[in-house]
């Protein structure tokens, strides 16, 4: 078992990665009958990708020579279809540092595209990816 999820009530949960203990909490958002004072359940969903793209980056970085990606950063932008009510379109903007060479940059991009969150991501969901380099 990967995770425990408890409904705490009031539209709320609070998740907890078992083998780390690690927990957070997420509320329905104010336009679905919620507080909006934690991430959403789609909100982590969105997050997550930035995340997975940033982790699969680091990887591939650390085999690269000299390539480091410590201080690099995404914003995440999710909007939310009305009906049916679903994720529909994730923006990433990836702000990137420690990479100073065209040839490295475009195998990190291709490994951030082919990360496990956007290969698992219906393919009906736009998913709009920019990568700024400095």
């Amino acid at each position: 078992m990967t995770s425990k999820v408890v409904y705490l009530g009031d539209l709320r949960t609070e998740c907890e990665h078992l083998k780390s203990g690690d927990k957070f909490i997420t509320d329905a958002p104010i336009d679905n009958n919620g507080k909006g004072e934690a991430f959403s359940p789609t909100d982590t969903v969105a997050t997550a990708l930035a995340s997975c793209m940033l982790t699969v980056m680091g990887i591939k970085a650390a085999q690269l020579n000299g390539v480091e990606l410590k201080g690099s950063s995404a914003s995440v932008t999710k909007i939310m279809n009305a009906e049916p009510r679903r994720i529909a379109r994730i923006e990433i903007e990836l702000n990137l540092q420690g990479v100073h060479n065209d040839k490295d940059r475009k195998i990190l991009e291709n490994t951030a595209k082919t990360c496990p969150v956007l290969n698992s991501l219906h393919p009906d969901m736009e998913k709009a990816v920019s990568f700024n380099w400095k």
